[in-house]
C-alpha cells in the first residue's frame, strides 16, 4: 500500500470515528436543551439544520443536484418520504433521551442491522444466507425477551429501527449524497417546523427568545449537530471500505449504550441484559458472516473469471 492510500485510508478512520462518535455522544446534547421540550427541540433541529446545510453547500458550491431533483417527481416524492420518517426518528429519540431511555434507543440502532435484512427479505425478497436467518431469529428472540423484561413490547427500539431502516431504503432509492440528502429532506421540513415555532412563539410557549441567550445558541447548534458528522461520515465513506464502515456503525449504538448504564444510570435487571446479550450475538453473527463474504468476494475477483460458474444469489448484509 502506498503512503498516499495509507494516509487516505487513516483520514478516512479519523472521519469515520468523528461521525459515529458525535452520533455515540448526542445522548449528552438534547438534555442541554431543556426547558425546551420534545417537539420544540426537533423543530428547530429540523429548521436550523436547513441553515448549516445550505450554508457549507453555498462554500462547496454544489447546486446542480437540486435542479434535477426538482425535475423529477418521483424522487422529489421519496424525499418528502425520507423527511417524514426521518421526522419520526428524530423525534422518538429526543424524546426518549430527556426521557430517561437511552439504553432503549441505543437498543434500536443495535438491532436496526436486523430489521433492514428482515426488510429486504419482506420487501425486496432478497435471499438470506443460513448465518443472516440464524442472527434475524436470535434478534426476534432478543425482542421477545426484552419484551418480557420491560412488560411491554420495547417500542422505542423498534420505532427507531424500522424508523431507519426505512429511511436507508427510501435513501438508497433516493441516490443523493448524504449532505445533499439532508438539504433536500430539511427543506420540506423547514416550513412545517417554522410554523410550530411560531405557533408556540404565539402561545408565549417557546423556550427560543425566553430562556436566555446561551439556551438559543444551543438549540440553533442542534443544526450544526445534526449536519457536521454527516460532514464527516461522507469523508470517510469515499477513503474507507463499506465492511469498514459497517464495525464502525456499532460505536454510535456502544456509546450510547454506555453513557446510559454508567452515565444516566438506568437500571438494567438480569432479563434486559440477556435480551442485549441476544442482540450481540446475533451482530457478530452478522459482522462474522459478512466479514467472510466480503473476504470471498475479493478472492473470487483475483482468480481468472469463468465463464461456467454459477452466480450467486446470496445477499452481503
Amino acid at each position: 500500500m502506498s503512503g498516499k492510500s495509507s494516509g487516505e485510508r487513516r483520514t478516512g478512520l479519523l472521519n469515520g470515528f468523528a461521525a459515529y462518535g458525535i452520533w455515540g455522544l448526542f445522548p449528552l446534547f438534547w438534555p442541554l436543551l431543556e426547558p425546551a421540550g420534545s417537539v420544540e427541540i426537533l423543530a428547530h433541529r429540523m429548521a436550523w439544520s436547513l441553515v448549516f446545510v445550505a450554508a457549507a453547500l453555498v462554500v462547496v458550491r454544489r447546486w446542480a443536484w437540486a435542479g434535477e431533483l426538482i425535475r423529477q417527481p418521483r424522487r422529489l416524492a421519496l424525499v418528502a418520504v425520507a423527511a417524514a420518517v426521518i421526522t419520526v426518528n428524530w423525534g422518538v429519540y429526543i424524546w426518549a433521551v430527556n426521557s430517561g431511555h437511552v439504553v432503549e434507543a441505543s437498543l434500536g440502532y443495535f438491532i436496526n442491522p436486523l430489521v433492514t435484512i428482515a426488510m429486504g427479505v419482506l420487501l425486496l425478497k432478497e435471499r438470506l444466507r443460513p448465518v443472516q436467518w440464524a442472527a434475524v431469529g436470535i434478534g426476534f428472540a432478543a425482542v421477545v425477551v426484552l419484551t418480557v423484561g420491560y412488560g411491554r413490547p420495547p417500542w422505542i427500539s423498534l420505532v427507531l429501527a424500522f424508523s431507519f431502516a426505512t429511511y436507508g431504503l427510501v435513501k438508497k432509492k433516493v441516490n443523493l449524497g448524504g449532505v445533499e440528502s439532508l438539504a433536500a429532506e430539511t427543506a420540506i421540513q423547514f416550513l412545517p417546523a417554522v410554523a410550530y415555532l411560531g405557533w408556540l412563539t404565539g402561545r408565549g410557549e417557546s423556550t427560543f427568545t425566553t430562556q436566555g441567550l446561551g439556551h438559543a445558541a444551543l438549540l440553533a447548534a442542534a443544526g450544526a449537530v445534526t449536519a457536521l458528522p454527516l460532514v464527516f461520515f461522507g469523508a470517510a465513506a469515499i477513503r474507507v471500505p463499506l465492511s469498514t464502515l459497517g464495525l464502525l456503525q456499532y460505536l454510535a449504538p456502544v456509546f450510547q449504550f454506555l453513557l446510559g448504564v454508567l452515565y444516566f444510570h438506568e437500571a438494567m435487571p438480569a432479563e434486559r441484559w440477556a435480551g442485549f446479550a441476544l442482540v450481540w450475538l446475533a451482530l457478530c453473527l452478522l459482522t462474522t458472516d459478512a466479514w467472510r463474504a466480503a473476504r470471498q468476494l475479493r478472492a473470487a475477483r483475483t482468480e481468472t473469471p469463468r465463464l461456467d460458474a454459477p452466480a450467486s444469489t446470496a445477499v452481503d448484509a
